[in-house]
């Protein structure tokens, strides 16, 4: 616990100094992240619930959704803090009907690298999570791809569990970290009511999807991301913040949305320089979410020629 930086003056609005490891330490940031849990229910257990770290989760003012009230607030969106439970909550869509709901949606393209069809975790290490009737289940750590990525196309498939398992702040908690550091959030959002840069398809920490076109737990939810890697220049500076855009369900709720930094719990990190291409992660919170059907292709986004 010595490197959990405490709680955060919530007058504080400046991002943290970027340090040479920021972003990196995969153990450090799971472990951040997984202190939002509680030991129970938020809403049942009163108005506020402290987390084994000491953070405070607390109702917003409809006295619905749940975050943080003494973080810093966003320098891209100054009126809010970071995990917000007061930020406005997406308008929720009901997606269209798959056709075909007990299959993947549909399978790779040619050039697609498939990174998991059901079969094996070859693609993966470490390759522990459990495969169940081709899918394969959330256990033990997080998992990140052998190969290593920057522009590129995503697809993957998503269940949480049902009957929904886990506290508040874990239901059908996981997320896939593009370069292992920038993470679109998996959560079952159709259930609880977390805060809106915590729901299924938000930039975690950072910009709520537009519109919340989640599928109830027990049913497959899609993510098609095109994701655009940063660029730094030769002397480390940033040339480029990393984009993203997203159908969720078929539904567009990212459009070339800039992510602003490594996408932490509570705190606001700046880049630092990395490799242009870096493994993909799947996270594990200690929530049995199944995934199905995931492959990638490499792109170009930057010369604009695929």
């Amino acid at each position: 616990m010595s490197d959990h930086p405490g709680p955060l003056d919530p007058k504080e609005n400046a991002p943290p100094e970027a340090g040479p490891s920021r972003g990196i330490d995969l153990s450090r940031r799971r472990f951040l992240k997984r202190g939002a849990v509680t030991a129970g229910a938020i809403l049942g257990a009163g108005p506020i619930v402290r987390s084994a770290l000491g953070a405070e989760l607390v109702p917003g003012d409809d006295g619905e959704v749940v975050g943080y009230l003494d973080t810093p607030y966003l320098p891209w969106a100054p009126e809010y803090r970071k995990h917000d439970p007061n930020r406005p909550w997406p308008t929720d869509v009901t997606p269209g009907e798959p056709c075909c709901p007990d299959n993947p949606a549909f399978g790779p393209p040619s050039d697609a690298i498939v990174l998991f069809d059901g079969s094996n975790m070859d693609a993966w290490e470490p390759n522990e999570w459990e495969i169940e009737n081709g899918e394969v289940v959330a256990y033990e750590d997080d998992i990140t791809t052998l190969e290593s990525f920057g522009d590129c196309q995503l697809h993957l498939e998503w269940q949480a569990p049902d009957p929904p398992r886990g506290s508040t702040t874990d239901r059908g908690n996981s997320g896939v970290f593009f370069m292992s550091r920038y993470e679109i959030q998996i959560f079952d959002s159709y259930t609880e009511k977390i805060y809106p840069d915590g729901i299924a398809g938000a930039v975690y920490g950072e910009t709520p999807p537009m519109v919340h076109p989640i599928r109830p737990p027990g049913q497959w939810n899609v993510y098609d991301i095109t994701f655009t890697a940063p660029v730094f220049n030769g002397d480390g500076d940033l040339v480029s913040p990393a984009r993203v855009t997203m159908l969720f369900n078929g539904v567009l709720v990212h459009n070339n949305t800039t992510i602003h930094g490594p996408t932490d719990w509570r705190e606001i990190s700046e880049y630092s320089a990395h490799p242009p291409e870096q493994p993909l992660r799947l996270q594990e919170h200690g929530n049995p979410v199944r995934f199905r059907n995931i492959w990638i292709r490499r792109l170009n986004l930057r010369n604009n020629n695929g």
